[in-house]
C-alpha cells in the first residue's frame, strides 16, 4: 500500500540557486501523525509550504497517493486531497463562522454543500454555537478550530498544520492538539510542525527532526522525547 503522502530529496526555496529546504525526504501513512520537528531556521514552515505549492520547489518529488502533485499550484492542491493550515492568516477574521465555511465548501457540488457543513458543526460543536459570529473575535483556540474546519470540509487525505499551538495557552494548545488526534482516527494523515515539541510527540505516530533543510533523525513519537540525539540537533553540535 503506498504512503498517503511521500516527499523524496525535496529542494525548495524562494530564490533560485538559494534552497531552504534541502533534500528533505518524509512519508505519511493514512491515519498517522507526523511531527516535523528542528530549531529555528532548520525549513520546517518552508518544507509544508512546497508540499502544499506555496514555495517553489527546485527539485525532488510530491506524490499524493499515487498521484505526483510536484509543483502542483497552491490553489489546486485542495481539490486533489491534499489540505494546508497556514500559521496566520488562515481565516477570514470579518466573516462569520459560517460564512468562512462556506467560503471553504465553494468548491463542493451545491447539493453537497449544507450536508458537508452540518457534519463539520457535528465534529466542531464550539463552531456551531458561534456559527453567526464573526471569526475576529473568537478565541484564539476557536480562531485555530475554526482554521482546521475549513481545511476539512472537502475532506482532505492529508492534514498539514504550520505552527498550530503559536500564540495559544497550555490548556488550549491541549485542546487543539486533541482535536487533531479525533481526526487522525477519522483516516486523515496529517503533518504537523511544531515549536512546541512536547505537545506535538505527545499525539503523534512519529517525529522527524529537521536542520539546515534536511531531515537528520526520526523515530517513534514516544521514544524520541528521550532521546538524546534529538536534544543534539536542536542545539545545534552534531553534523552527520
Amino acid at each position: 500500500m503506498s504512503a498517503a503522502l511521500a516527499v523524496t530529496d525535496l529542494v525548495a526555496g524562494y530564490d533560485p540557486g538559494v534552497p531552504i529546504v534541502n533534500g528533505a525526504s518524509l512519508t505519511v501513512a493514512a491515519g498517522e501523525i507526523v511531527a516535523v520537528l528542528g530549531p529555528n531556521g532548520a525549513g520546517k514552515s518552508t518544507l509544508i509550504k512546497a508540499i502544499a505549492g506555496v514555495t517553489p520547489v527546485q527539485s525532488g518529488s510530491v506524490f499524493l497517493g499515487e498521484e505526483d502533485i510536484t509543483r502542483l499550484p497552491a490553489h489546486r492542491m485542495v481539490r486533489h486531497g491534499l489540505a494546508f493550515v497556514p500559521q496566520t492568516e488562515n481565516i477570514f477574521t470579518g466573516l462569520s463562522v459560517e460564512d468562512n465555511l462556506l467560503l471553504a465548501a465553494g468548491i463542493l457540488k451545491p447539493t453537497e454543500r449544507a450536508g458537508r457543513i452540518a457534519e463539520i458543526y457535528r465534529f466542531f460543536p464550539d463552531l456551531a454555537r458561534q456559527r453567526r459570529l464573526a471569526a475576529g473575535r473568537l478565541s484564539g483556540g476557536q480562531r485555530q478550530m475554526a482554521a482546521i474546519a475549513r481545511a476539512l470540509i472537502v475532506a482532505p487525505r492529508v492534514l498539514m498544520l504550520d505552527e498550530p499551538s503559536a500564540g495559544l495557552s497550555p490548556k488550549l494548545v491541549e485542546g487543539v492538539f486533541a482535536r487533531l488526534a479525533e481526526i487522525r482516527a477519522h483516516g486523515v494523515a496529517i503533518v504537523l510542525v511544531e515549536q512546541n515539541a512536547r505537545a506535538a510527540l505527545a499525539i503523534a505516530d512519529r517525529g522527524l527532526i529537521l536542520v539546515e533543510g534536511r531531515e537528520r533523525h526520526e523515530g517513534r513519537a514516544s521514544e524520541l522525547w528521550g532521546d538524546p540525539r534529538v536534544a543534539e540537533l536542536y542545539l545545534g553540535g552534531v553534523r552527520a
